[in-house]
């Protein structure tokens, strides 16, 4: 048997650094090397565009997405390199944000 692929998801112009799979919604959360980070459907709809706040630092704090998770419960909590955490509700709507000097792994 060979397995082959349910979906080819595209919308990012760099390299993916990031992903998450939330199957309970039928979703796929990516997030690539200059951002934004992109929500599909399991069967390869781009659904919505996430873009990190806009930040006394200037815009270029939130083009490195380095972690994503999502809950079941519809909420998405991605790490930026630069030191951001950004809370998203799967509607697109950021819903939190909180700066840290920790460096997360």
């Amino acid at each position: 048997d060979f397995a082959t692929p349910r979906a080819i998801l595209t919308g990012h112009d760099y390299e993916i650094t990031c992903a998450t799979i939330c199957a309970e919604l039928g979703l796929v959360i990516s997030g690539s090397k200059e951002g934004p980070c992109l929500i599909h459907s399991m069967n390869g709809d781009l659904l919505r565009t996430l873009e990190g706040p806009e930040t006394s630092a200037g815009p270029e704090n939130c083009l490195r997405p380095k972690l994503i998770q999502a809950s079941r419960e519809g909420h998405c909590v991605i790490y930026y390199e630069s030191g951001l955490f950004c809370v998203f509700s799967v509607n697109g709507r950021l819903q939190a944000t909180m700066e840290t000097d920790d460096k997360i792994k």
